[in-house]
C-alpha cells in the first residue's frame, strides 16, 4: 500500500522473521510469526489501519507461544549505483 507514492504498513501485511536466537530451556524455538496491533489513531490506507513507530507487537513461535516484542530493523530493498 502506498500514500503519495511513499509504503506505508498496516495490519494488513505480513512480515519476514529472520535470525530469531530465541531459546526456552536451551532448547531453539524461533519466532516464526510477528503480530502488530495498530494504533487506535483511526487512520487507515484501503481501509488497514496504519502501522506507527508506537504500533504493539508480539513475536510467536510455530506452536504459536508468545515470545515477547520483536526487535524490528529496517531494510534495504535496493541500491542504485551511479
Amino acid at each position: 500500500m502506498h500514500l503519495n507514492g511513499v509504503p506505508v504498513l498496516t495490519g494488513a501485511h505480513t512480515f519476514v522473521v529472520a535470525g530469531c536466537p530465541h531459546t526456552v530451556d536451551g532448547v531453539p524455538s524461533p519466532c516464526v510469526a510477528v503480530r502488530f496491533t495498530a494504533d487506535d489513531t483511526g487512520i487507515t490506507v484501503d481501509g488497514a489501519p496504519v502501522l506507527l513507530d508506537t504500533s504493539a507487537a508480539q513475536c510467536f513461535s510455530a506452536a504459536f507461544v508468545a515470545q515477547g516484542p520483536p526487535f524490528v530493523q529496517a531494510t534495504q530493498r535496493e541500491v542504485t549505483i551511479p
